[in-house]
């Protein structure tokens, strides 16, 4: 059957049609964008070489235990101690004020009562598990009751330095629980609180190179462990870190990451020239009104506060074994160095009073309590070696500190923070933030300090991610 011209025309214009219609197809598919991954590597921690045998797989339970032995020993360390006078009115200004420091050691050693808060710290379910070659202690908490159809949320939360997973106590109920709390009840969560390897309860890594990169690994390895394919995550100063680490390497594992710390580790040419004039031209640079008072003027809000609060850093990222000598050994040097951190990192107008602050934000009990998990798990210089192994191979030169994050963020600033990164630097690594707020109180230790503040943060910014899910 013979067509006509006109059909003929019509057929070779469906033709047409059809031909770019998969032409299209075709092209997008070839240049469709990949996911990029940053390569997740391998590792072994144990002491010796890696055994040829099957990985450990098994899940034990742990408790904290003390002894009198343990307790004994620390009394007369601390009846032993001497103490450095302070000048006249110097306060905080050159550290730990040593007249404080003596009410700190009184206290610890005649009031403090480290059983009972054994206690508290076994409260929640706690376990450990060899990965790597090393033994991984987390808490695992799972809601104490559910709605009907509600399900619970994997909560990975990661502390940082020079704290512990106590840092979490306060947070954890409000995140499992937060109906009974005041909070948000549409999203509970089952929480994972681990500690960071050569911190607190997990083994300390027995080569060099364990980094946060490392950390991060092997945090996603337990996660799978553990049966959780799908889940989110949460870590300041060192947990922001590793968090963003795993948000790299496991993308389509974690539904989001949380962060109450930005860190950066380049800056382009804008962003050095915003230094010099973003004060002015603040809308060029993007900058947002409330980051003015953050960040400008620069020399006195930004740069001198990082020289002020960063010679620890230098010290552990060159030579943490020296220092760490004398903190292993010593206990109240060791609440001495460590405390001066919550001092100076909660509030730094409390470096104009003789006890620090300390006793504003936090209890005497609760501090010590962190500083006993550093003394009797004896983790002090393996805590430290992390920073050199941070900044081993120097900076800027690692993949991860320019590989973009990808997944859902959300971003609280508390206004106390030793360090602020402006929402536009941000951006360019974190490239899908979904939640940016400015906390009304607070600085470094948010958990510890503003667990509600926190913990209602957490709580809208998965909200957010869960509502886009369905929608998409």
């Amino acid at each position: 059957m013979l067509l006509s011209p006109t059909a003929c025309a019509i057929m070779m214009l469906l033709e047409m049609i059809l031909a770019a219609v998969l032409g299209t197809i075709i092209y997008l598919f070839l240049t469709k964008k990949k996911e990029e991954v940053l390569p997740m590597g391998d590792g072994w921690w144990a002491a010796g070489q890696k055994p040829d045998s099957e990985a450990d797989t098994t899940i034990r339970p742990f408790k904290v235990v003390t002894s009198e032995e343990e307790i004994k020993d620390l009394h007369q360390r601390l009846d032993k101690a001497r103490f450095v006078e302070p000048l006249e009115d110097s306060y905080f200004h050159y550290g730990f004020n040593g007249t404080y420091l003596k009410k700190i050691v009184s206290y610890w050693r005649n009031q403090f009562n480290w059983k009972k808060q054994v206690e508290i710290l076994n409260q929640f379910p706690q376990f450990k598990t060899k990965i790597e070659g090393i033994d991984v202690h987390f808490l695992h908490i799972k809601p104490p009751h559910l709605s009907e159809g509600q399900s619970a949320k994997p909560l990975l939360m990661i502390h940082g330095w020079p704290g512990s997973v106590y840092e979490m106590y306060k947070i954890i109920p409000l995140l499992t629980d937060p109906a009974n709390h005041g909070l948000n009840g549409d999203h509970v969560f089952e929480m994972i609180c681990p500690s960071i390897p050569g911190f607190g309860f997990s083994e300390a890594p027995h080569k060099k190179g364990f980094n946060p990169m490392c950390a991060a690994r092997v945090f996603y390895k337990l996660m799978l462990k553990l049966g959780f394919h799908k889940f989110y995550i949460q870590g300041g100063d060192y947990g922001s870190l590793i968090c963003t680490n795993m948000a790299q390497i496991a993308p389509r594992h974690v539904k989001g990451i949380h962060i109450n710390i930005v860190f950066l580790s380049t800056i382009s040419f804008k962003q050095l020239l915003s230094i010099l004039l973003g004060q002015y031209f603040p809308k060029l640079f993007g900058f947002q009104a409330e980051e003015i008072q953050k960040i400008f003027p620069f020399k006195k809000k930004v740069l001198y506060r990082i020289i002020r609060e960063s010679g620890y850093l230098h010290l552990q990222a060159t030579k943490p074994d020296t220092v760490g000598c004398g903190l292993y050994d010593s206990p109240v040097g060791l609440a001495a160095y460590i405390l001066e951190k919550f001092s100076r990192w909660t509030d730094p107008s409390f470096k104009n009073l003789e006890d620090g602050g300390l006793e504003k934000k936090f209890t005497l009990d609760d501090l010590l309590t962190n500083i006993m998990i550093y003394w009797a798990s004896g983790c002090v210089v393996s805590s430290m070696r992390f920073y050199k192994e941070l900044f081993w191979k120097g900076i800027g030169v690692e993949k991860h500190e320019t590989f973009p994050v990808e997944v859902p963020t959300g971003i609280a600033t508390f206004p106390n923070e030793v360090l602020y990164i402006p929402r536009s630097w941000v951006q360019k690594k974190y490239v899908n933030i979904v939640s940016f707020n400015f906390m009304p109180r607070g600085g470094h230790f948010a958990a510890f300090e503003e667990p509600e503040l926190l913990a209602a943060d957490i709580l809208q910014f998965v909200d957010k991610v869960e509502k886009a899910a369905f929608v998409q």
